[in-house]
């Protein structure tokens, strides 16, 4: 008995100092993302098609010149409510390599619908040359990369509400994170103080938006708060195009399972009732 107390209290004391370690290396971001309202949230949650255009616009004048998005072809824009004479006047404002021709060598050529966002950098090693050592991570997935896990309890609520909303208030609170470094506190040079960076408390990217640095054609705020908002649900679709869809086949079997479920109910109340006569 004493001995199976003794490992007891040896397992509590190694899980203790497990998470306390755990604590430790988990600073990081120091301040949880801020949850913003987003239309997408909820099983019933559908994509702003007017704020997924600016966000669009937001990507390509401030963060395009970075952040590449290779997994997204031009034609997928058509969701977002474009045509696709648009899309194709759209994509004609990018070059991408094609080849090689008869001669055997790469060409660049006018980009068309069925091409997908092309690279700032012709490669990973050129794109960590131009930003201090570092090469800009993707933008096609990025709203999926990068959720901060929420600890208990509230995961448990998360369930219940469908929250699955974590990469882009993440992405809104980074980008309108930046602030000046707490006293005493001193940022390493060529890096920014951002609370909200998931894996320090400084990061090497400044501030990429300002107000007034895109100009909206619906009459939008022309602000930080509201470009952050309408490039964090842009790189949520871009990430999930099928979001809708996933969400109204998921209602449709729920629906199912319920009726089904009752279904078996009625059947099986109706067998063990001719039993019972």
């Amino acid at each position: 008995m004493n001995k199976l107390v003794a490992s007891i209290l040896s397992l509590a004391v190694v899980t203790g100092l497990g998470l306390g370690s755990a604590a430790v290396a988990a600073e990081y971001p120091i301040n949880k993302p801020r949850q913003v309202d987003w239309s997408f949230a909820g099983p019933f949650g559908t994509y702003d098609k007017g704020q997924l255009q600016r966000g669009l616009k937001v990507y390509t004048e401030a963060c395009a010149v970075c952040h590449s998005m290779n997994l997204v072809a031009f034609r997928t824009l058509t969701d977002l409510g474009y045509s696709e004479a648009q899309v194709r006047a759209f994509a004609a404002n990018y070059e991408v390599e094609d080849g090689p021709n008869a001669d055997g060598e790469m060409f660049m050529r006018t980009a068309v619908p069925s091409d997908h966002f092309p690279s700032p950098f012709p490669n990973k090693e050129a794109a960590a040359a131009a930003n201090n050592g570092a090469a800009p991570p993707d933008f096609s997935l990025i709203a999926k990369a990068r959720g901060v896990i929420r600890g208990f309890p509230t995961f448990v609520f998360d369930i219940f509400t469908q929250y699955q909303q974590s990469g882009p208030d993440y992405i809104y609170s980074l980008l309108t994170g930046y602030k000046d470094a707490p006293e005493g506190y001193e940022v390493p040079e060529g890096t920014y103080y951002n609370p909200y960076f998931i894996s320090g408390s400084a990061l090497a990217m400044g501030p990429p938006l300002s107000d007034g640095l895109v100009t909206y054609d619906d009459g939008s705020p022309e602000t930080v708060d509201q470009y952050a908002q309408d490039v964090a649900a842009f790189l949520m679709w871009a990430a999930e195009p099928h979001l809708e869809d996933r969400k109204r086949m998921g209602f449709m079997v729920m629906v199912f399972l319920a009726i089904f479920t009752a279904l078996i109910y009625l059947t099986k109340k109706s067998v063990y009732a001719n039993k019972e006569a």
